[in-house]
């Protein structure tokens, strides 16, 4: 006779297509494209990547109007893909999405590859984005484990440990592999995301309405909480920064971020030590100006520190240059479409304000 656990992963696969088919999610804008067509499936992996799916919707959409396919967005600028990214944050994605469109074109003849490893070793898309594309887009048998899978695999089957974890990971590899059904690859792969985004959530998990509340040890044990258990809590780092809002005639100085590093390839406020005179840095930067406010100061949180922010508001006295290379001047009233980093479009729409 089979163990409990045997049984489980025996009919896992077949109970989460039956509820994913009543009870998941089948309305979602990237749903229901033709087959074979993985663009929008690879667009909105790459922005879900970190991102909850109510926060995607908004920005896919508008998106996928400016850049309705692969060979549009290759052939685009990168200040425009960016432009259309600014707020959605992690803008890696968005550099090594429309990177990815142009090595497509390049290497590919436009056409989104089927090859597993050719999918692979495109920019900005590893193992499980890989799979749920290939699952998604040419119904290819391929296991998924994002942080929505990584969560419902350790409480159904009770793993202990950190899913970041190497050892952790690869067993949760392993198990993923073993679930996979023979057919219906799609339904079950987005039954498995469905089920950790709407019912195994991280906070209060809606137990009563899964189905497998009979089978899952954490529920069966009460570890609900304690299930995947939490990443090692490290001190995060914190930094500081100062900003120039140098104005003149309604618009706003701005320099061009590197493509590596924070904010890679937005436009952002000069930047300077805030132990500086700000009438110095912004003498640095070739302009007399008069210091108008020191406006409110700020925290902006990223994955791995916290960067507090002092901005200050300066008018330019001195006849203003034209625009150099990397640097350029945005009016006010042009800030929507702008590829701007989170805190400086909030400084800047302060000021619209």
């Amino acid at each position: 006779m089979p163990s409990r656990n045997e049984a489980l992963v025996a009919d896992f696969a077949a109970r989460l297509i039956t509820w994913q088919q009543r009870h998941g999610r089948h309305t979602l804008p990237w749903q229901g494209g033709a087959s074979g067509d993985a663009y929008p499936v690879w667009l909105s992996e790459i922005m879900l990547q970190q991102t909850q799916v109510e926060t995607v919707i908004p920005y896919y959409q508008r998106f996928l109007a400016n850049f309705p396919d692969l060979i549009t967005l290759a052939a685009a600028d990168q200040d425009a893909v960016l432009g259309h990214w600014s707020g959605l944050g992690y803008y890696s994605r968005a550099r090594n999405l429309h990177a990815a469109a142009r090595r497509i074109v390049a290497e590919h003849g436009g056409q989104f590859p089927r090859d597993i490893e050719a999918i692979l070793a495109l920019p900005g898309i590893g193992r499980s984005t890989a799979a749920a594309i290939a699952a998604f887009a040419f119904g290819e048998r391929r296991a998924i484990l994002d942080g929505n899978v990584k969560r419902v695999l350790a409480r159904v089957f009770g793993i202990d440990g950190w899913p970041g974890e190497k050892a952790v990971e690869t067993r949760l590899w392993s198990l993923a592999e073993a679930l996979l059904p023979e057919a219906e690859i799609k339904a079950y792969t987005q039954g498995l995301m469905d089920l950790g985004a709407t019912v195994c959530t991280r906070g209060r998990p809606g137990c009563e309405s899964c189905p497998f509340t009979a089978d899952c040890l954490a529920n069966i044990q009460g570890r609900q909480r304690e299930l995947p258990a939490a990443r090692p809590k490290k001190d995060i780092p914190e930094k500081s920064t100062a900003m120039l809002v140098l104005m003149n005639a309604g618009e706003v100085l701005l320099e061009k971020r590197p493509n590596s590093g924070i904010w890679g390839g937005l436009w952002s406020l000069p930047e300077f030590s805030g132990q500086d005179d700000p009438q110095i840095a912004a003498y640095r930067l070739g302009y007399a100006a008069t210091v108008l406010a020191e406006l409110p100061s700020f925290k902006h949180t990223f994955t791995h520190f916290r960067l507090f922010i002092q901005p200050w508001k300066l008018q330019v006295d001195t006849p203003r240059m034209a625009s150099e290379p990397g640097r350029i001047w945005l009016s006010l009233d042009d800030l929507d479409g702008a590829a701007l980093p989170t805190p400086v479009r909030r400084i800047l729409m302060a000021l619209r304000r």
